[in-house]
């Protein structure tokens, strides 16, 4: 296999693709999976904490987040929902996707708003029932893993909020991290069915669909928000910060898109994501390698190709049924840590939220399984040489997923089929049976950004 640049087909861009809801029997399937959950492991009750940026494990069963104020989901092992809300989202309890009881706090409302209700948290804790439990587990959004110690005992919820479940429960109860249960090993939220692939799918899509419009508007003098704004689509809420930044980033700790003009052979990165999936790309806006920088002049050779190298491994390994620890070895086979600087996860999981965790780290033995979500993150970082990027997100299916998925969305399986074919007959790459493309740019990589068309492909 040898890695090529040059002339190349763009990706098809699909547009109107209309949201898809999530159903009633996919909500109810939810919960029923976490009150399994709590089930095997002994849990009477889970407080799960939601704010803005930590939303999205409450968000799972409610359908909402509460904005800009915070917000407890108490769940209990029959089956019970009680809702602890703040004063502006007291009118988004009657749509939670489950049913539950409202109570209102005023101590989750924003500062000096109307103090009506004023009750002591531990009152409406114990109110709810929460008092009764032998184990509770608290469900904030992170799900601490340290090499040494005990991540149970680690809480990410504010303390004020933790202080008064504690004073609630009797003194023999446990208190526990249970955010496992929702994004750890066989977690409720770590698969998805086919309803909400499609779900998601729209998310990728118009991450992708971003993407290719930024990078076709690339021009020397185009400034950073121009493109920024090109990184947003249809209204939609963004998952990570928007990053169009060109030359030197992070100027006076700036991490937003400026006013700040594209000049030829600068280094230019891009970022946007949504709901279900990310679109990143790195790369030099020049139409050819003489124009890079002399210092990195064999940056297609020694960043670039290399790169996508890895990135094909990925897409051409990957299997329902391979352990995580083996996907990590394959990329330190392909793409060796101590030459290109990488350092996280190269893949991680994705669904509300860009990062929700991932099953792939050294050692590791989670089965990848039908159902997940993934998105394609691997970062080089050699010293001296600027990136390269080609973030996108995929699903991973059996055959009987991909079969429900056929039947329930059609439109979507002729999306996830054209992508197919494109990495299959355009790109060359021999993508796993198990792999559904979300989005339209998976592993389309040009790291010369005024060359529009001309891209890295794989010839065997």
């Amino acid at each position: 296999m040898a890695i090529k640049f040059g002339p190349l087909t763009a990706p098809v861009k699909f547009s109107d693709v209309e949201p898809v809801s999530l159903s009633d029997d996919t909500l109810l399937k939810r919960k029923n999976t976490l009150l399994a959950g709590m089930k095997r492991q002994g849990f009477d009750s889970l407080v799960i904490y939601a704010d803005k940026e930590h939303g999205s494990n409450f968000e799972y069963l409610t359908g909402f987040i509460p904005r800009f104020e915070e917000g407890l989901l108490l769940l209990d092992q029959s089956g019970r929902c009680t809702l602890v809300l703040g004063n502006e989202n007291l009118k988004l309890a009657r749509f939670s996707r489950v049913a539950a009881s409202l109570v209102h706090t005023p101590f989750f409302s924003l500062p000096n708003q109307p103090m009506e209700n004023e009750v002591p948290l531990e009152q409406l804790f114990a109110d709810a029932g929460l008092n009764n439990s032998n184990k509770v587990g608290l469900v904030g959004w992170k799900m601490f893993t340290p090499a040494a110690g005990n991540g149970h005992t680690l809480f990410d919820l504010p303390y004020f909020i933790v202080d008064a479940i504690k004073r609630t429960l009797k003194d023999d109860a446990v208190l526990e991290n249970a955010v496992h249960l929702f994004i750890g090993d066989n977690g409720a939220r770590t698969t998805c069915n086919a309803n909400e692939i499609a779900h998601y799918e729209y998310g990728a899509n118009l991450a992708s669909n971003c993407m290719l419009d930024a990078l076709n508007a690339i021009e020397v003098g185009v400034r950073e928000t121009e493109l920024g704004a090109l990184l947003s689509g249809e209204g939609q809420a963004h998952t990570v910060v928007t990053i169009a930044a060109t030359g030197s980033r992070f100027a006076n700790a700036n991490l937003y898109p400026t006013y700040k003009k594209i000049q030829r052979g600068d280094p230019l990165s891009l970022t946007t994501g949504f709901k279900g999936g990310l679109s990143s790309r790195s790369g030099f806006v020049i139409a050819e390698a003489s124009e890079l920088p002399q210092s990195q002049s064999d940056y297609l050779d020694r960043i670039a190709k290399p790169y996508f190298g890895a990135v094909v491994a990925w897409l051409e390994n990957i299997r329902v049924g391979t352990r995580g620890g083996m996907l990590y070895d394959l990329i330190e086979q392909v793409l060796p840590k101590q030459h290109f600087g990488w350092h996280l996860n190269p893949g991680h999981l994705v669904a509300d939220e860009e990062w929700m965790s991932s099953p792939i780290y050294p050692r590791s033995v989670e089965v990848l399984k039908s159902g997940m979500m993934l998105q394609i993150d691997i970062i080089p970082a050699v010293a001296g040489y600027s990136g390269a990027s080609a973030e996108e997100c995929v699903a991973l299916a059996d055959a009987a997923l991909q079969m429900e998925i056929r039947h329930a969305y059609p439109a979507l399986w002729q999306r996830i089929e054209t992508r197919r074919r494109y990495l299959r007959e355009v790109i060359g790459i021999q993508l796993s049976a198990d792999v559904l493309p979300l989005s339209n740019s998976v592993a389309y990589l040009r790291p010369f950004f005024l060359a529009k068309h001309q891209a890295l492909s794989v010839e065997r």
